[in-house]
């Protein structure tokens, strides 16, 4: 089987047996893409290449100056290719089982004070177009229920008319999650859902692409593009007087995981809003939390006692 098919049932399975998006399945095809075009520099390709040759390519790319973070994302994604095709039967082996990536450190995530996120929401409260009423209900709903981009750009309409005034989201992996709304994105929504149909596209085609989503927009996909809204949020950062540079839909989701720790919401309850599978991933956000707070965890827990 040549590099490519493997490549392509490889992605097929991630695509039906474990649910991954589209967003994933691209990544993995970049990352598998970047390991053939390296082994093939040396005579080699997914297919023949053994652990030493993926030694090489790992330490070329560290040569090259790629970054850590992005090298150990590689071997990830190989480690994955190569057993899925160990068992398939399609190789006895996986060359990349007992490589290790570069030492990684773990950077705390960038976070808006609160005082931020308010004046991102005045400039935002204070444009009474379209775009602003728009824009406002997508802050709403990012800051309210700590989405991922993704999720919040592909919201459908039926999503946000639950009696219980909650979000259902289907998240990484097909993962459900129930996130409650604040009134204030309940009240966004509201006057959001009044002129929405007004910014259906005319074409008809579009136009009943994009009927379903909340959201909806002339791109292929539907809805405002994950790209569109990062570049309006940029916008609306620069008009609040904020560092452009340093905005992102997921810097607001790390704001929204923050800010619940600092005032006390306890770390299992944000793995939860998040959509996190492991707890590992959200304790990063525990830096935030106060001296008073660290004391309740450190000193009062009972185990904390212990010598």
């Amino acid at each position: 089987m040549t590099p490519a098919r493997a490549t392509d049932s490889f992605l097929d399975m991630m695509s039906a047996e474990r649910g991954a998006s589209d967003n994933t399945l691209s990544a993995y095809r970049r990352d598998l893409t970047d390991w053939q075009s390296t082994l093939k520099s040396s005579g080699q390709n997914l297919m023949t290449a053994g652990t030493g040759h993926l030694e090489g390519v790992l330490a070329k790319w560290a040569q090259n100056g790629l970054a850590p973070s992005t090298s150990a994302r590689k071997l990830s994604s190989a480690k994955q290719f190569y057993l899925f095709l160990q068992l398939e039967g399609l190789r006895s082996d996986n060359p990349a089982h007992n490589l290790r990536g570069p030492k990684l450190g773990r950077p705390l995530p960038k976070v808006l004070s609160q005082d931020d996120v308010d004046r991102l929401f005045k400039v935002a409260e204070e444009d009474g177009s379209q775009r602003g009423v728009r824009m406002l209900c997508m802050l709403e709903i990012l800051y309210a229920a700590g989405l991922r981009v993704s999720e919040l750009v592909s919201l459908k309409l039926t999503t946000v008319k639950r009696r219980d005034g909650c979000l259902l989201i289907k998240g990484k992996g097909g993962r459900e999650r129930i996130v409650p709304l604040t009134e204030a994105a309940k009240k966004a929504i509201k006057s959001w859902l009044k002129i929405r149909e007004k910014t259906l596209p005319d074409n008809p085609a579009s136009r009943e692409l994009s009927q379903p989503f909340l959201f909806p927009s002339r791109s292929k996909s539907g809805h405002v593009t994950r790209e569109r809204f990062a570049q309006l949020l940029k916008v609306l950062a620069g008009a609040a007087g904020l560092d452009s540079t340093k905005i992102s839909p997921h810097v607001l989701r790390h704001a929204f995981a923050t800010h619940l720790l600092a005032n006390g919401a306890d770390i299992r309850s944000v793995q939860k809003l998040l959509g996190h599978a492991d707890i590992s991933t959200t304790q990063i956000y525990t830096h935030v939390l106060d001296e008073r707070m660290k004391a309740l965890v450190f000193d009062m827990h009972p185990l904390a006692k212990k010598d």
